[in-house]
């Protein structure tokens, strides 16, 4: 108890501040009065009485000290002095605390904001129970790593699998809800009936599908995404057992899942429901729509679970030769599946925002460098009276915190406003496949983050001058600060700090360079159609209104003949996939006449109205387009791509050639009649794939795009269209329409490219500037160290332009070194981000050239300013300020 009372009694001792002190300094005057007492009772003189009261008293500061430490916790006690001590010093230098706060906060700002998108993506957990168990599950073949799986074989899996405790399938779906608004399109996800059990969801309110309710006899149920509920029901827990219409079919609500679940691979997904197999396409092993997911088993690695997918995927392949010729298995975890391409561009960035931050922490060490050679006296004397190595370590210590505490303040409100611009400048529909994007937020791992890069920073801060004015060098720092020297050991450190600086920028502006080559040759690839006049619309028709092909074909039939009554447009096209989506919805074809051995060809399919390629001003190289008569009364035909011409007939004239389904059946038979150039139907970045075009009329489709080409501006033309089609069927659902132009400009791959260049390039502009502003005050510390030596240089007859050689000459050596050093390391990381270059290599020569050009300009230019302060020194005053 006594030594929790002392304790106190220290704490106390902190915080009593001014009256504390006061009582201290009077009980000291006291006792020392009663020394000089006695010693003039003895006879000494006033002077000697008081002069032997402090000898034996042991001197009032170091008497005083003694009874801080006891009164108070030392080390705490010592902090907080220098904390005082240290904002009175930045007080008497606002410009090098201001200039410093703001290189910090800029360098933390960046890097916190990125590490939180990357927090947000590859660091958080997955919101399922034991998400490092589960794994995405795909067939494989020689195009496709990662393709769909087909139903039947889904089933096969499910059952012969040994490595996972369980297994589902799931595929993202468009649906039609009819309600009091009339047909409204949705997003939603068709999954099998343990789905949720192997995630690990619960609903937040009503069940989860039972066993058995996927199956096609089972009644029809739905589970409802929180937001959807909130969103068409109000959040009202009298939902449940409500029947809803979707796609024409009744549905009755069971359950709503909890606000916080997301599945990005399916999202945005308002209504969930079973996967009921009664399609075409599930009853065909050949036919791949799903994806699968699943749950490893205990002490199962992903290496052994993928050994035995492969097993039985080489089963399914000699049992059906017909339809898994050379079809495998392919795992990746679940996480790696969230993000998709997120994460190398995550990378990238996190990388460059750390490269600015290392050249602001570069910066700030030269600034403090240049602060402690002023500062050499003042640390000499303290040495010289005393203080220890550790003292005048604590109070550095305690500057730098200082410094990177406001620095670190100012960086956390300038990164939570920047994540919040960031995210917002994401395009709705591309965040909303990214759900583990919303929210972000500066959580308690962003925070570590944050604290640990300020913790190291702090460190670097405090032993930079430390290191420059050791209490070693007290005679030499006394002698040094009297007759300023030229601090060759500064210039010498600065120096390398410079050219580390350089090097960095140099990174950043070759990654910058490269980014943006990327993006504009991304946006100016050839598309092998016109994107300027086009205006686009997505119809869904219900399936219970159009379920027969020619009941669709009349519908697009008079959509089309209403469409081009409509001033300003010139003509109108449909089809069943819009250009600059995605490779997919493939057909395998084989071809008549020619030796078959089970191989896959497969190609995109693509059903295309007669007018469709001339609305898209797509180039016919030979051949013919459709006519519209030809629908499903007239013999069979297709139009290929250029691509599928090179790879299936080089050097012959495919039309007139027959195609058909793998077993050739009757009906699949269809001749070819034209051949067009490529139109890139998947991402801007993806290679043209072999595609097979079939007439609109002889393979209809309830869901399917509209393009218009205008005379005019197609923008305004949009909602006329979508109003047009409602006024037609008020049952007919439409997506919100979009120009070509915007459907390209905004397209996933065209974002990503363009936000990568556009935050490494500010980066790299930031680095830039900090990297010229280190240079000159690199050059500009060594001119006014070198003063006297330039005085004595041009008064024995040296030449202005002698002068500037001098100066320049020095930064140019740091330059070339650094530019140098910059170009080695920018290769290395172009290397490591060549996943996001697109038409250009990671060497481009061009783009080294002109980085390293460009940075030296701007490096010689920061030097001109201290050359030519140097090269108007006047001699005589130069000699006098020595």
């Amino acid at each position: 108890m006594k030594q929790l009372r002392a304790g106190l009694s220290r704490l106390a001792g902190l915080f009593s501040g001014g009256r504390r002190e006061q009582e201290l300094t009077d009980e000291i005057e006291s006792h020392l009065q009663m020394h000089i007492d006695d010693n003039l009772r003895a006879g000494m003189t006033p002077d000697q009485a008081r002069r032997s009261a402090l000898m034996k008293l042991g001197g009032l500061e170091p008497t005083k000290e003694a009874y801080r430490e006891r009164r108070t916790v030392p080390f705490l006690d010592n902090l907080l002095r220098d904390i005082r001590f240290a904002i009175r010093q930045l007080g008497k230098s606002p410009v090098f605390a201001l200039t410093a706060i703001v290189m910090m906060a800029l360098g933390i700002c960046a890097s916190v904001s990125i590490f939180a998108f990357v927090d947000a993506a590859l660091i958080k957990p997955l919101p399922y129970r034991n998400p490092s168990r589960l794994v995405g599950v795909y067939e494989k073949d020689h195009a496709w790593p990662r393709s769909n799986l087909s139903y039947l074989d889904y089933l096969d899996w499910k059952k012969l699998t040994k490595v996972f405790s369980s297994l589902d399938a799931y595929q993202h779906s468009g649906f039609i809800l009819n309600g009091h608004g009339g047909a409204q399109p949705t997003l939603g996800a068709r999954v099998s009936a343990g789905f949720f059990q192997t995630l690990g969801i619960e609903p937040v309110l009503g069940r989860d599908f039972r066993a058995g309710e996927d199956l096609p006899a089972a009644p029809r149920t739905v589970l409802l995404s929180y937001a959807g509920w909130k969103k068409r029901y109000g959040g009202k827990a009298d939902v449940l057992g409500r029947t809803i219409t979707l796609n024409g079919l009744p549905h009755v609500v069971i359950g709503v899942l909890p606000p916080d679940f997301h599945f990005a691979p399916a999202e945005p997904a308002e209504f969930w429901t079973p996967l009921q197999a009664s399609g075409e396409c599930e009853q065909n092993r050949s036919c791949h729509n799903l994806y699968g997911i699943a749950r490893l088993k205990a002490g199962v690695t992903l290496e052994t679970a993928l050994a035995g997918m492969t097993l039985i995927a080489q089963q399914l392949e000699r049992q059906y030769p017909g339809s898994n010729l050379g079809r495998g298995a392919a795992l990746a975890p679940l996480s790696e599946v969230m993000v998709g391409d997120v994460r190398p561009i995550l990378l990238v960035l996190l990388g460059g925002a750390g490269l600015l931050l290392l050249i602001a922490c570069i910066n700030v060490a030269s600034l403090l460098l240049a602060r402690s050679d002023s500062r050499k006296r003042e640390t000499a004397i303290r040495g010289a009276l005393g203080a220890s190595g550790a003292r005048l370590f604590q109070q550095f210590a305690t500057e730098g915190l200082v410094l990177v505490a406001a620095g670190v303040l100012a960086g956390l409100i300038g990164a939570q406003w920047t994540t919040h611009l960031l995210g917002g400048l994401i395009p709705a529909d591309m965040a909303a496949h990214m759900p583990f994007l919303f929210g972000i937020r500066l959580n308690l791992r962003v925070l570590t983050f944050a604290g640990a890069i300020s913790l190291l920073a702090a460190l670097l801060f405090a032993l930079i001058p430390l290191v420059r004015a050791r209490p070693l060098d007290t005679r030499e720092g006394l002698a040094d600060a009297s007759r300023g020297s030229a601090g060759t050991t500064w210039r010498r450190f600065g120096s390398h700090l410079v050219v580390l600086e350089l090097a960095t920028a140099t990174t950043l502006l070759v990654a910058a360079g490269l980014l943006g080559q990327s993006l504009y040759r991304l946006l100016h690839v050839d598309l092998g159609l016109q994107p300027d006049h086009l205006a686009t619309l997505q119809v869904a028709a219900p399936a219970a209104t159009y379920g027969k092909d020619p009941q669709v074909v009349a519908l697009a039939r008079k959509i089309v003949t209403r469409i081009e009554s409509l001033p300003g447009v010139k003509s109108v096209g449909i089809a069943s996939q819009l250009p600059v989506s995605y490779n997919g919805n493939t057909d395998w074809i084989r071809f008549v006449g020619r030796p078959y051995h089970g191989e896959h060809n497969d190609v995109n399919e693509r059903d295309v109205s007669s007018h469709y390629f001339a609305t898209v001003q797509a180039k016919l190289l030979r051949g013919r387009y459709f006519t519209d008569a030809e629908d499903g009364s007239k013999p069979r035909v297709m139009i290929i791509n250029q691509a599928l011409a090179k790879q299936y007939f080089p050097g012959e004239d495919p039309i007139g050639k027959q195609v058909g389904d793998d077993g050739l059946s009757p009906k699949s038979i269809r001749e070819i009649i034209g051949v067009v150039d490529d139109i890139r139907e998947g991402s801007l970045d993806s290679n043209i794939y072999p595609a097979e075009y079939l007439p609109f009329n002889q393979s209809p489709d309830t869901y399917f795009s509209i393009v218009v080409r205008t005379s005019q501006g197609e923008e305004p033309l949009l909602p006329a269209l979508a109003a047009l089609i409602h006024q037609l069927d008020p049952g007919l659902a439409t997506l919100p329409g979009a120009t070509m132009n915007d459907r390209i400009h905004d397209s996933p791959s065209a974002y990503l490219h363009r936000s990568s260049a556009w935050l490494v390039g500010g980066f790299a502009a930031l680095a830039l500037l900090l990297g010229a502003l280190g240079l000159y005050g690199v050059i500009a510390y060594s001119v006014s160290q070198r003063t006297r030596e330039i005085g004595i240089r041009m008064a024995l007859g040296a030449q202005r332009n002698t002068v500037y050689r001098l100066v320049l000459n020095e930064a140019g050596r740091l330059i070339a070194v650094g530019i140098a050093a910059g170009l080695l390391c920018s290769l290395a990381a172009a290397t490591l981000m060549r996943k996001l270059l697109f038409g250009i290599q990671s060497w481009d020569v061009p783009t080294l050239v002109a980085v390293a050009a460009v940075l030296a300009i701007c490096a010689l230019l920061a030097s001109y300013l201290p050359a030519r302060r140097a090269a108007s020194v006047n001699p005589v005053d130069a000699l006098r300020a020595e």
